[in-house]
């Protein structure tokens, strides 16, 4: 459909285009036709003046008729049996004076004719009518061509545009039947179409860039299904077993024991709601409708450290070397700023102490706990890892991979390294504003 509406508009244009040219072509022919004709005339008189001067009779032609105009009005033709043609006044003008010379139309018994008349050195002039016939014959052959030509030059257009549109758009037809098939099976490791370098091969590698992100959204999901599902397992076991142990006992269990069985409820309960509610802002980044815009590292470094001490009850200090604003969305850089800090409270005894530094487009929380080993730094961003020195300290494993991933929505960096001192320095960096 495509391809006979684009050769549809093709043939039109095409159309168009060749009866403008063949009506410009028209009058071009006109022009030099009508300069032909008059330059013939030129050379007939003068050739005509020359003989007469030698005393000699210029051939007769058919097309032409020729006569002596005397200056008192007499008119003779040169061939006999010639009939003569009534002159102008133009004409009788130059046979009188003899000067100038007078061209124009006649029309005799409705035959036109070209006249041009020149004076006669000895007095009188010549009158030269040509007959319009053979101009008129040029002009009606072109007329009748136009027509054929303007149709076979159509057809011929019609048929080199449906054979181009034929190999220009064999491309869009693979890479159709590819995103069928796609749309049909679900198949996201169906492969396009090989891209060329023109707009269809941009289009192509656009949807190949399009199938490659849903590949890596959908492996995404599913890993974070299965670690989700592992990480709930846990818990849950925990919870119900608790439970059930609870139900049997009723009424027979001591009270310690039943203290014991529901401080496990209550805090088991809260890691879910606290796993589920982080699984939530992994899966729905409810940050990515915000806006990128100028951020004050340090502004925000003070109050993630306020909200840190109201919650905790442990301080944090804020320290700030080159502070430069950044561009980020404010709400993922206070997500990321809390998180850190949760992470670094969490693994820090007390009373040890946690820092915040920023320095230029750079924020690093730095803790005093036990660090992170070098073959673990890389994997501290993970889903759900626990490294073997925090096994015991509760918590989901998500806090880093959230951060890692908003702060890779904003184009920045994570980065582990060990701090001064002892413990871990966990951070990132953004595009400075």
């Amino acid at each position: 459909m495509l391809r006979a509406k684009i050769t549809l508009v093709v043939v039109a244009a095409a159309a168009l285009a060749i009866t403008l040219a063949a009506a410009i072509s028209y009058r071009n022919v006109s022009d030099v036709v009508a300069e032909q004709f008059d330059r013939a005339l030129d050379d007939r008189a003068a050739t005509v003046v020359a003989l007469l001067g030698a005393s000699r009779t210029p051939p007769a032609r058919p097309d032409t008729t020729e006569q002596l105009i005397g200056a008192e009005g007499s008119v003779r033709p040169l061939a006999p049996g010639r009939a003569t043609l009534p002159p102008p006044e133009s004409a009788l003008r130059v046979a009188r004076t003899g000067r100038g010379a007078a061209r124009q139309d006649l029309t005799v018994d409705g035959a036109e004719y070209g006249v041009l008349t020149t004076p006669l050195p000895g007095g009188g002039a010549v009158m030269i009518a040509q007959h319009y016939a053979g101009a008129e014959r040029i002009d009606h052959a072109f007329l009748w061509r136009i027509p054929w030509t303007t149709v076979a030059a159509t057809a011929l257009s019609a048929l080199l545009s449906w054979l181009a549109l034929d190999r220009v758009l064999r491309p869009v037809r693979r890479l159709a039947r590819a995103t069928r098939t796609i749309t049909t099976t679900q198949d996201l490791t169906t492969r396009l179409p090989p891209a060329g370098r023109d707009e269809i091969g941009q289009l192509t590698r656009s949807f190949d860039a399009m199938l490659t992100a849903l590949r890596r959204s959908r492996a995404q999901q599913q890993r974070l299904v299965q670690d989700a599902s592992h990480e709930l397992r846990t818990p849950l076991t925990s919870v119900r077993g608790s439970a059930e142990l609870l139900q049997r006992g009723r009424g027979r269990l001591a009270p310690e024991d039943e203290e014991k069985i529901l401080t496990t409820l209550v805090t088991e309960a809260a890691a879910l709601d606290a796993l589920v509610h982080e699984l939530v802002d992994l899966a729905t980044d409810r940050t990515t409708e915000e806006e990128q815009t100028e951020v004050d590292l340090h502004a925000v470094a003070e109050e993630a450290a306020e909200r840190c001490a109201r919650r905790t009850g442990r301080a944090v200090t804020v320290t700030a070397a080159a502070a430069v604003p950044v561009r980020a969305r404010p709400r993922a850089v206070r997500r990321c700023v809390d998180n850190l800090l949760s992470n670094a409270v969490k693994f820090s005894p007390e009373g040890a102490p946690v820092t915040v530094h920023i320095e230029g487009p750079r924020l690093c929380v730095r803790d005093g706990g036990p660090g992170i080993a070098p073959h673990e730094r890389e994997a501290v961003f993970d889903r759900f890892y626990r490294g073997p020195r925090t096994q015991a300290v509760p918590g989901s494993g998500l806090g880093l991979a959230i951060v890692h991933d908003l702060v890779a929505a904003d184009d920045g960096e994570v980065f582990v390294d060990a701090a001064p001192g002892g413990g871990a320095e966990v951070g990132f960096r953004l595009r400075p504003h």
